[in-house]
């Protein structure tokens, strides 16, 4: 699929299926057809394919060739199937345009067309709508970010915020959705990560650039929010880990509470099955067995005892 855009009076416009490729600022490849990659390689700019995008040589993510600049990230999107992945974007920036490469579907891609004259970068040139876009980029993993916040407060509310102890199902979705989180908490920390390397090798070359003064201020800027995102995303990531071990906690005083109370049902039924096994011996002298009072006395003696051993643990507070 090919999307191009060109500048508008209001952000970007999409050129119409067949227009000439030569009048687009910004090129976006989703899952390319080899017709539309020749389409663009025509314009003199090389298309990477995904076993390319996938290397993780860093010569491979971050280079330059022939003047045209080659970062490529790797962002959280939707798979082909609409589950969640991560996959690598590869933004190409030369010749006077922007072209991005991709084969899953993050969400900036879809939106920012529309927000495009609204970011601080603008879209007056390709170098503007790479940074409008990278701020895209980085304000959906903010967005993703306090969402893990919310699901982590949801899981410590489940957990810990009930009078009575959490059932065994409600443990096991707490972790459930803790694990979830978790992963999802890791694809945008490598986001993060890699948008943060491919703002830093792109900033090495902006003040060589025609608007390089103007733009360096902007790269820095998001240089500054995606290192406050990493920090964010480093507290989330211990707290990801503390609910796990609180949860799990949980769960062993779950098993600890049944344990204890099937080791003093056992316990209570002890002195009776003494006694009912003295009485069970088959000796000749007993004389209680031959008494009509006996067989009352052995059960109250039963009795007795196991109404003793409830009450000592009472006094013991062990139930």
């Amino acid at each position: 699929m090919l999307h191009a855009y060109r500048p508008a009076s209001h952000g970007l416009a999409l050129l119409d299926p067949g227009a000439d490729l030569g009048s687009a600022l910004w090129i976006d490849l989703y899952r390319p057809l080899d017709s539309q990659v020749e389409a663009v390689e025509a314009l003199g700019i090389g298309v990477p394919s995904l076993t390319d995008m996938e290397e993780i040589e860093i010569s491979n993510r971050l280079f330059r060739e022939n003047g045209v600049d080659y970062m490529t990230v790797v962002l959280p999107g939707l798979s082909t199937t609409l589950t969640p992945t991560s996959g690598p974007v590869t933004f190409i920036l030369g010749g006077g345009r922007l072209v991005t490469v991709r084969h899953h579907a993050p969400r900036p891609f879809e939106t920012f067309p529309d927000r495009a004259d609204k970011s601080a970068a603008g879209c007056g040139s390709a170098e503007r709508i790479l940074l409008g876009l990278v701020e895209e980029c980085v304000a959906r993993l903010a967005d993703l970010l306090e969402a893990v916040g919310r699901e982590l407060d949801a899981v410590s509310a489940a957990v810990f915020g009930g009078t009575a102890a959490p059932r065994p199902e409600v443990l096991q979705a707490a972790l459930e959705q803790t694990g979830r989180q978790g992963d999802l908490l890791n694809r945008i920390r490598l986001g993060l990560l890699s948008l943060e390397r491919a703002m830093s090798f792109y900033g090495l070359t902006v003040t060589e650039r025609p608007e390089g003064k103007a733009l360096r201020g902007i790269v820095k800027g998001q240089m500054r929010d995606l290192q406050a995102l990493e920090v964010h995303a480093d507290f989330l990531s211990s707290r990801v880990g503390l609910a796990v071990d609180a949860t799990l906690g949980m769960v062993n005083l779950a098993q600890n509470a049944t344990v204890r109370i099937v080791s003093v049902v056992a316990v209570l039924f002890l002195p009776p099955t003494l006694i009912a096994s003295i009485y069970g011996m088959n000796f000749p002298n007993m004389p209680e067995l031959t008494a009509p009072w006996g067989y009352a006395f052995a059960l109250v003696l039963m009795l007795v005892s196991a109404l003793g051993t409830y009450l000592f643990f009472r006094w013991k507070r062990w139930l």
